[in-house]
């Protein structure tokens, strides 16, 4: 079923995305567009992700980097966003 029909994206290229890492819908935003356009799908994305595990947000709890292959100036800029 589609979730996005502005970039059609599916809820299986959504969890795709969840268990590749993205925790947030911007983090889905930034890997398939979803959620860009109208905005009408965020909520829906917001439930696909729920309050399940988040390998990021478990480094970030055990103090590792969750930003890796980025340079000090990207982290910077990421965080501010």
């Amino acid at each position: 079923m589609y979730v996005c029909s502005c970039f059609g994206v599916t809820e299986a290229q959504v969890r795709k995305h969840a268990e590749d890492g993205a925790c947030t819908p911007r983090q889905i935003a930034s890997a398939c567009k979803a959620g860009t356009d109208c905005g009408s799908c965020v909520r829906r994305i917001q439930a696909l992700l729920g309050r399940g595990a988040c390998p990021r947000r478990e480094l970030a709890d055990q103090g590792k980097p969750v930003l890796t292959g980025l340079d000090a100036s990207d982290a910077v800029l990421e965080e501010a966003a």
